[in-house]
């Protein structure tokens, strides 16, 4: 399903990179903006470096097109990936994706964990034969292009094949069926040819090795020019009175390129004898060459079209004749924007599955700072009102009456001053308004867990099994606020050894994580992990506080459980104490300040008798159980929910951890002009 109603989709080509953004409109995308940027020089000019010159046409894209909060689909040359065809074999369709991955071990040239590779499956009603279109990609190759688009700060959700997107343009342009003409379409790209033959409800894809380059070497050595003129006379040669000498130079090429095509069309129809194909639709601004359509027309003995024009969206506007000018040359990226939309009849995903997992994570952690920074406020707002209220009464003129009311309540108040003794200061309060002065904390707090955990995933090692599992699992997470005064002492909690003296005044926020883990060795691989990234980002420009050196028992390791079989009887597991399940009861003895024995910390903010930062405590006779850090909590988790873990293989130790540290809220000056 797609994540927006606004869709971009991205094809980096060897002339030019095609953007284009669709928008749904009703049940129906529209096309809202385009930009094509071309190159400095065509990709495969001699000598170019081709790393450098798609920086730059990245980098004059984004500065043109806004993606922010749109679905972003990209593609990957058909050169580039694999497409494999295959006619499964009659079985169960729960087993399908069983036998799918055995053919994809038999027909990808590479080994299977060493790719990315994803699978459609194809059946027409007439027949009870099963196809299956296998799409991959090598995952160095896939990581190395993720890599040139995050340079850009692009990052996609989708990934496909270029000629698939092609597929998904013209089946959702012409709205195939499987009634639909058996029809073929030539992409002519730069460097390769892909060619993708639509009949029958089913599609089948090849790409052979000749394209616009080898146009315009063939002009190059007819000519003797240099590669830059041959590609622009190239360029030019539908409209130049010299068409036919040029048509003559490239005539060698012409030839390939039609026994290349026959060649594919008498291979799919020895796998197909009932296949019938009537029509070539050519895409790709090769298209434009003088005498190619005619002469593939007598080479083929079939009806040739390009495409003019796109018959389901079009542009309104000062731009609306630059597109139409330009249909041949967006075809491609109109099918990954309708890939990014949810519209692909093939929608083949090549993205690595540790890449979505970890923008998901990125994404949640924006969500759960805002989430947390709204119950911030909202929890503020009922020490708010009281004020708004105040400031509205003294608006007013005091009536004489009440001026004299106040004035016996001072002398009476004066009077009794040696017997009610002093004030008492009100920490709860303090500690409300100082949350509504810092309601970004939280935020930043639980920006530095999703570092931390990025941190940690980096240095995991990977646990058996086929899928990703991280470091660490975050449990719930508990924070309390120390203001001045609220321990009775004039300065607030006590001295932090190593604390700046100039410091020592400033409200502090202690931070208790629990997490699990699956790694081995969990307690020096949490200290060599959560524990060094605290110590090396104690101080950052822009972040409202400091971090506090860890003390030495800042991580505490306080159980252990050994994941079950679906085999095992039920608290028969490996490892454990004979407890169901294998747990190991946590130590006691865990050092947070202000726990009974026993006690149990629950996620939030604030302190007090049963604020979310405190251990919680059944209630004492008389006591009120105050419920807003626990409603608070169940917001932000239907808001931002944490993304769940996959339960680890059998036999696979957990270990639970508690991970403390405390941050110095920093003074309004110091924050505002960045820690040193």
């Amino acid at each position: 399903m797609p994540s927006s109603s606004v869709s971009w989709g991205l094809e980096i080509g060897a002339g030019a990179i095609k953007a284009l953004r669709l928008e749904l409109s009703g049940n129906e995308p529209r096309v809202t903006d385009f930009v094509i940027v071309p190159h400095i020089k065509v990709l495969s000019t001699p000598g170019l470096d081709q790393n450098d010159a798609l920086r730059v046409a990245l980098g004059s894209l984004m500065s043109q097109v806004d993606l922010a909060g749109a679905s972003i689909a990209v593609s990957v040359p058909g050169h580039a990936a694999f497409a494999r065809f295959a006619k499964l074999p009659p079985v169960e369709p729960k087993k399908v994706p069983d036998i799918v991955k055995f053919e994809a071990v038999q027909q990808i040239p590479f080994p299977i964990d060493q790719v990315e590779w994803d699978y459609q499956t194809f059946a027409n009603a007439d027949s009870p034969d099963v196809e299956v279109g296998i799409f991959a990609i090598t995952r160095d190759r896939i990581m190395e292009r993720l890599q040139l688009y995050e340079d850009v700060g692009i990052v996609p959700d989708q990934v496909t094949l270029s000629p698939v997107a092609a597929y998904n343009a013209l089946a959702h342009d012409l709205a195939f069926t499987e009634s639909t003409p058996g029809t073929i379409i030539l992409d002519i790209g730069t460097t390769s040819t892909d060619l993708i033959i639509a009949e029958a409800g089913r599609v089948w894809i090849r790409t052979f090795p000749i394209g616009g380059h080898h146009f315009t070497e063939a002009l190059v050595n007819a000519f003797s020019i240099t590669y830059p003129k041959a590609e622009k006379l190239k360029r030019e040669a539908e409209n130049t009175k010299h068409a036919r000498q040029i048509f003559q130079a490239m005539r060698p090429v012409f030839g390939d390129l039609a026994q290349d095509v026959q060649r594919s069309i008498g291979f799919y129809q020895s796998l197909h004898k009932e296949a019938k194909l009537e029509r070539l639709i050519g895409i790709g601004s090769t298209f434009r060459l003088p005498g190619l359509r005619k002469y593939l027309k007598q080479q083929l003995s079939l009806d040739v079209f390009r495409m003019e024009q796109f018959k389901r969206i079009s542009l309104d506007g000062p731009k609306a004749g630059e597109f139409q000018a330009n249909t041949l040359n967006l075809v491609t990226a109109y099918g990954l924007a309708l890939q990014g939309l949810g519209f692909a009849t093939l929608d083949a995903n090549l993205m690595p599955t540790s890449v979505i997992r970890g923008a998901m994570w990125r994404r949640k952690v924006k969500w759960f700072g805002l989430a947390a920074g709204v119950a911030v406020a909202a929890s503020g707002a009922m020490f708010i009102r009281p004020f708004i209220d105040s400031t509205a009464v003294a608006d007013n003129p005091v009536p004489p009456a009440v001026r004299q009311l106040v004035s016996d309540v001072q002398r009476e108040k004066a009077a009794a001053a040696d017997v009610t003794g002093g004030v008492t200061t009100n920490a709860a309060a303090a500690e409300a308004l100082s949350l509504l002065e810092s309601r970004d904390i939280i935020a930043h707090v639980v920006a530095d867990l999703g570092s931390m955990m990025d941190a940690a995933n980096a240095k995991a090692a990977k646990v058996p099994g086929p899928d990703f599992h991280p470091a660490f699992v975050v449990k719930s997470m508990a924070t309390r606020i120390h203001v001045p005064g609220d321990d009775g002492s004039p300065d607030g909690a006590p001295t932090v050894p190593g604390l700046d003296p100039a410091l020592a005044s400033q409200p502090r926020i202690t931070i208790t994580l629990e997490v699990s883990t699956t790694q081995g060795d969990p307690l020096p691989f949490a200290i060599t992990t959560l524990e060094a990234w605290l110590k090396a980002n104690k101080k950052r420009p822009n972040v409202p506080y400091e971090i506090i050196e860890p003390s030495r028992n800042s991580i505490v390791l306080t159980g252990s459980e050994v994941a079950k079989g679906p085999e095992s009887p039920e608290g028969a597991q490996p490892g454990g104490r004979g407890d169901a399940g294998g747990f190991v009861p946590p130590r006691t003895g865990v050092n947070i300040p202000g726990a009974r024995p026993g006690a149990i910390v629950m996620g939030g903010q604030g302190e007090g008798p049963r604020g979310g930062g405190s251990p919680y405590q059944p209630p004492q006779p008389g006591e009120r159980l105050d419920q807003n850090a626990a409603a608070a909590l169940d917001n932000i988790k239907k808001l931002a929910p944490l993304p769940g873990a996959l339960p680890p293989p059998p036999g696979t130790v957990t270990s639970s951890l508690s991970v403390t540290w405390t941050v110095v809220i920093l003074p309004k000056a110091a924050s505002a002009g960045g820690a040193s």
